[in-house]
């Protein structure tokens, strides 16, 4: 008798650890993901020069609902007929953050926690071998001169797309575009829906 009591209380002790262990395995669709999750992507522009490219990634950002952090000084003012000209009525959708230096941004991101992918042309993997994270700030260079070394080592990741290897470099709002897709395809971020 004793025998079969300790087998009952092993049983429903074994009962209730998988009960627990499926429990917590289970999805649940009222819980919210972890916070690291909800944190969207970022494009980040190191002190653009020509407006015609801003306002195209920014018109990109808002269709993508990417947040762009512009950091000054830019080659243009934001009124600037051509920025606006090229993100058209985007610009009211779109989140911008302007930071007003370098050093400014970079501690906004770091007391975010927030990693630094770097875009250029130096960049050590292709941004196919990147596996993007929720919240990465995805940090494009300068048109005329990229970013200074300081930025570079302050990258966590820096990334380049592959092209043939005569040829410099793609136009910077291309880049983009490139280099947002395959991180919001790796994370399942791209706008859910139809028009």
């Amino acid at each position: 008798m004793p025998f079969q009591h300790a087998l009952w209380q092993a049983g429903n002790a074994l009962s209730i650890v998988l009960s627990a262990i499926k429990a917590f395995n289970m999805p649940q669709s009222n819980d919210a993901p972890p916070p690291s999750q909800q944190r969207p992507l970022t494009i980040a522009l190191y002190e653009p020069d020509i407006p015609q490219n801003t306002g195209t990634i920014v018109r990109l950002a808002a269709c993508l609902a990417l947040p762009v952090a512009i950091i000054e000084p830019a080659g243009f003012p934001v009124s600037d007929r051509a920025f606006r000209r090229a993100g058209m009525d985007y610009l009211d959708a779109a989140t911008i953050d302007r930071h007003v230096s370098y050093a400014a941004f970079d501690a906004w991101r770091r007391a975010a926690g927030r990693r630094l992918v770097l875009a250029t042309t130096r960049g050590r993997i292709t941004h196919t071998e990147c596996r993007f994270l929720p919240g990465d700030v995805i940090l494009f260079g300068r048109e005329t001169s990229g970013v200074p070394e300081d930025v570079h080592r302050d990258a966590d990741v820096a990334i380049r797309i592959p092209m043939l290897p005569a040829l410099r470099s793609l136009n910077l709002a291309v880049s983009a575009a490139i280099i947002a897709g395959e991180a919001l395809r790796q994370l399942d971020r791209f706008p859910k829906g139809t028009p």
